[in-house]
């Protein structure tokens, strides 16, 4: 399998986001379309900024296929976030969701940012072994009941 990462600027890519964090996580975890909602409204407050300088989405393709997806936003005050970090099932094990991170951590130090943050929930845990690589520090914990589920909800930061 050929993995590569790529800008998220073609018809569809959005889109794509939606749909893809929406199934993924309703089949693993049996989220509710709450999660989609939330997930929708964090991609059309991403398409509307004009803002292209400090903000960007990629995507991950194998065998020219989305397989993954990250947006770094600006968070104010000099802080970046990163936002919507997925992999689909059949496109894990090839080193996708570390080099969308990376490419979110280089953007975010490009523009200038002083950190970067990230909110997650503790079950996706290949996400946070990935965050733990990269350098991320787990600063805050919080239950929670969203998307029909009890979870733990996490706050993730690193000074870049």
């Amino acid at each position: 399998m050929h993995m590569s990462v790529r800008i998220a600027d073609r018809p569809g890519d959005l889109g794509w986001i939606v749909m893809a964090n929406a199934e993924v996580y309703a089949q693993q975890f049996g989220w509710n379309t709450d999660y989609e909602s939330l997930v929708a409204r964090i991609v059309a407050d991403f398409a509307e900024r004009a803002d292209s300088e400090r903000q960007r989405a990629w995507i991950a393709e194998a065998d020219g296929r989305r397989i993954g997806c990250v947006m770094c936003v600006d968070a104010g005050e000099g802080v970046a976030r990163l936002r919507l970090l997925l992999v689909t099932p059949d496109g894990r094990g090839h080193g996708a969701g570390s080099a969308l991170v990376d490419a979110c951590l280089d953007f975010a130090r490009r523009c200038g940012y002083r950190s970067m943050v990230l909110w997650t929930n503790s079950v996706l845990e290949s996400a946070r072994h990935i965050y733990q690589r990269a350098g991320f520090e787990l600063v805050a914990e919080s239950r929670h009941r969203s998307f029909g589920s009890d979870l733990v909800g996490q706050d993730w930061e690193l000074v870049l």
